[in-house]
């Protein structure tokens, strides 16, 4: 991935996606893609693909994504900046080497990347920037060059999101249930040995804290370079726990827990009886959500008695659309400030060449 070059001008942005089927004949195909490399058995492909198969081997990703990118149009159109759109996908059509040859085509000669993804591990962030390098060989001589903008996991917008959709969430529970109840914020668990070589673990939890800061009675920290605080929330809820999902590896190899189900469990057996349920480690609706939340995890809640209420991702947010037009800019105003939350700073425009080097097994 080229180095961030100052001053340069940049005539398009390139919205990158892990990619999702669109039916039942898609679905193999992008599971080997998703897979490729990795030693992972058929019997667990066939599977995963039957998750697919309760919705008809549709995943809600790409749609979600189409209606991202038209609502970024419309934020462009009215506030700037006048930039082409383009949308490629790691995984599934539509691939990015054909999106990068068609942005080449049509004279784009300096990109900036939004991945949807709002953290930094391997699998988050690097296996970004190397499949969108990798895309960039294939395509050849003109290929455009492409930087990706910073994380933005303690960005405002982000975090205002979250806590507009998780008030949302709450407010489907009585009130005099409201204050006893948790919400469990969900993220993509990891192997511990990837978690140890980057900040996935350490960003979640800070996410975590500011979103649920938005919503108890005090108001949270004030946003760098903004004199407005953080939203606050009467009768907001009791507590809130950073769990994890869609663990795939090895039963002997230690992923970061606890699982959200068996998370579930320990809330039914302490009593409770609402959860809402934030899956903030991701921005918006795909399978690992779709089946591991509102089916699965959902199917628990109901055996246990427990009322689980699912907040909406950051999606389509306003605050989040405005959020990725201000990254942009960052990036074509040299010198502008960067806004965010808490006390870990803004992420860095360009990662550290040893950062999240860990591979998925």
């Amino acid at each position: 991935m080229p180095e961030q070059s100052q001053g340069l001008s940049y005539d398009a942005v390139l919205l990158v996606s892990f990619g999702g089927p669109e039916g039942m004949d898609d679905v193999m195909p992008f599971l080997e893609n998703v897979l490729r490399g990795r030693n992972v058995p058929r019997e667990r492909l066939l599977k995963v693909a039957k998750h697919y198969e309760l919705f008809g081997g549709v995943s809600p990703i790409n749609e979600q994504n189409r209606r991202l990118i038209l609502s970024l149009k419309e934020e462009f159109q009215t506030s700037g900046p006048h930039l082409p759109i383009y949308f490629g996908n790691r995984n599934w059509h539509p691939m990015l080497a054909d999106t990068i040859r068609e942005m080449r085509d049509a004279g784009v000669k300096n990109a900036l990347a939004f991945v949807t993804s709002a953290y930094s591990s391997y699998s988050s962030c690097r296996q970004y920037l190397e499949d969108i390098e990798r895309a960039r060989e294939s395509v050849g001589p003109g290929v455009p060059r492409i930087e990706k903008l910073r994380a933005f996991y303690n960005h405002p917008g982000f975090i205002d999101a979250n806590v507009a959709n998780v008030r949302a969430a709450l407010e489907q529970i009585s009130e005099e249930r409201r204050a006893d109840t948790e919400v469990v914020f969900t993220a993509h668990s990891i192997p511990e040995t990837m978690s140890r070589s980057c900040d996935y673990e350490t960003q979640l939890q800070e996410t975590s804290r500011l979103v649920f800061e938005g919503l108890v009675d005090q108001p949270g920290p004030a946003a760098h370079g903004t004199c407005e605080p953080a939203i606050a929330r009467a009768h907001g809820p009791r507590a809130y726990k950073l769990v994890f999902q869609s663990r795939s590896g090895s039963p002997s190899q230690p992923w970061l827990g606890p699982d959200v189900c068996d998370h579930i469990r320990e809330l039914k057996s302490g009593g409770a009886r609402d959860v809402v349920v934030a899956p903030i480690g991701f921005v918006s609706d795909h399978m690992e959500i779709v089946y591991d939340l509102d089916t699965e995890a959902a199917a628990l809640c109901r055996e246990l008695g427990i009322n689980m209420v699912r907040a909406a991702t950051a999606g389509t947010h306003p605050a989040f659309v405005r959020m990725i037009r201000e990254l942009i800019l960052e990036r074509l105003e040299p010198g502008r400030e960067k806004r965010f939350l808490g006390t870990l700073g803004p992420p860095k425009d360009v990662c550290n060449p040893d950062c999240c080097t860990m591979r998925h097994p």
